[in-house]
């Protein structure tokens, strides 16, 4: 595994209608203004390593975000504000030919500091603080120059701060785009990195990242919840059933192909935290009308994610096609059947098969009265009321499936047999593809 990619940084969006700062406005001293406007902007070019430490000064004064980032790297936030300061200032100067070199640089700081994570209110606060910035230096120089002027330079406040708007609006909108690129740039790696774990190939190099991306011990207890897709009416959007319930950094959810899985931190290797309840509480928390859950057993270390995986896998296959929460500690004979489906179905064929070939009817009557007899831990009585038949009725049933394949209900081999044959084929026969 490697660091996501740096995103590509978009190119800023051409607008039809460009803000006209400062020549498009006419009226009663324009001219005038402009020129007082452009004498003041020269000045301001040639000082403005002092104007750009007057902005420095006041972002580390005002905005923590900006204090943090002086910190880390005071010549990057000199570097970004002298340039933004220079390309606003020549746009004052020469709006045609500066303005675009103006946008472009205004995006690329967007982009830019949404990629290191700057809160994007105290990236608009810097923006509109150098815009107050250049206008209080503006009226500064024009007042010491030629304090008769500075009246005129109302004629020419809107321009600046539409000017000032267009920019921000500029550098929200690069935000924006970086960090929904940096968002799908994150899932997506986490959902590859939860995949590798849930497929068993991730390598043990890489397991330290793996458990600092996902936020899980890479040393703990864990066990792997499978969902079936499709039939989970009232699905929350966003998660599997009931997902909505369970504690956040103690699940994390993958969506597969057929299945989504929550990796269960059962218990951390300290032998504190962990889910409360274990694997099975959130197994009973996700069961519903026509949910299908398997449940894996709990394994060691989140190197075993992907047996942990293939259990619930296993655990699912077990599951009935109407939905229901099987735990696979709970089942292992039939986990064992599943798991190894040629055998399972040669020992069906090898216990049952003379059963098997009678005609439908009198197979399904029989193969029923085995099963409700053992379900009912070989009670004639129960499993007569279960069938809405006598005792004795189930008895000469279970005489002829005794006949049929030549074993005894009373020898505790032949009934092993019996059990996992019949288990077999329900399950083969039945299950989910």
């Amino acid at each position: 595994m490697r660091n996501a990619v740096r995103p590509r940084v978009p190119a800023p969006p051409r607008e039809p209608r460009a803000v006209p700062f400062p020549a498009a406005r006419t009226g009663t001293g324009r001219g005038a203004a402009l020129a007082v406007v452009h004498r003041a902007a020269r000045a301001l070019l040639d000082d403005l390593p002092d104007l750009t430490d007057r902005l420095v000064a006041l972002l580390r004064e005002r905005e923590p975000a900006y204090r943090a980032a002086l910190e880390a790297d005071p010549g990057q936030t000199w570097q970004e504000a002298h340039r933004s300061l220079r390309h606003g200032v020549a746009a004052l100067l020469d709006p045609r030919t500066a303005r675009e070199t103006a946008r472009r640089s205004s995006w690329r700081v967007g982009a830019a500091r949404a990629e290191q994570g700057m809160p994007p209110d105290a990236l608009l606060r810097a923006f509109r603080l150098g815009g107050s910035l250049v206008w209080e230096a503006l009226v500064e120089e024009t007042s010491r120059e030629a304090p008769e002027d500075v009246r005129l330079l109302v004629h020419v406040a809107g321009d600046v701060w539409d000017f000032v708007d267009e920019h921000c609006a500029l550098v929200a909108e690069a935000y924006r785009q970086v960090e929904r690129q940096l968002t799908w740039r994150r899932e997506n790696r986490l959902r590859l990195v939860a995949g590798a774990l849930l497929d068993g190939a991730t390598r043990i190099a890489d397991l330290p990242e793996a458990a600092a991306a996902l936020g899980l011990p890479e040393r703990g207890r864990y066990a792997v919840v499978a969902v079936a897709a499709g039939g989970r009416a009232g699905a929350p959007a966003g998660g599997p059933p009931g997902a909505d319930a369970a504690p956040g950094p103690r699940v994390h959810w993958h969506v597969g192909a057929d299945a989504e899985y929550g990796i269960v931190l059962v218990e951390e290797g300290d032998g504190a935290g962990g889910l409360p309840g274990g694997p099975a509480a959130l197994a009973r928390r996700l069961g519903g009308a026509g949910t299908r859950v398997g449940v894996g057993t709990v394994v060691e270390g989140l190197a075993s994610v992907g047996e942990a995986r293939r259990l619930a896998d296993t655990a699912l296959r077990i599951c009935p096609e109407g939905g229901g929460t099987v735990l696979l500690d709970d089942h292992l004979p039939a986990a064992l059947l599943v798991s190894a489906p040629e055998l399972g179905a040669s020992l069906a064929e090898r216990v049952l098969g003379p059963l098997l070939r009678l005609a439908p009817a009198d197979r399904d009557l029989l193969l029923d009265t085995l099963a409700a007899w053992l379900e009912c831990d070989g009670s004639a009585r129960r499993a007569g009321a279960l069938l809405y038949c006598h005792r004795n009725t189930v008895l000469n049933r279970l005489r002829r499936c005794e006949q049929l394949t030549g074993r005894s209900l009373g020898r505790p081999a032949d009934l092993v047999e019996l059990t996992l044959a019949l288990s077999a084929r329900r399950l083969l026969l039945h299950r989910a593809p």
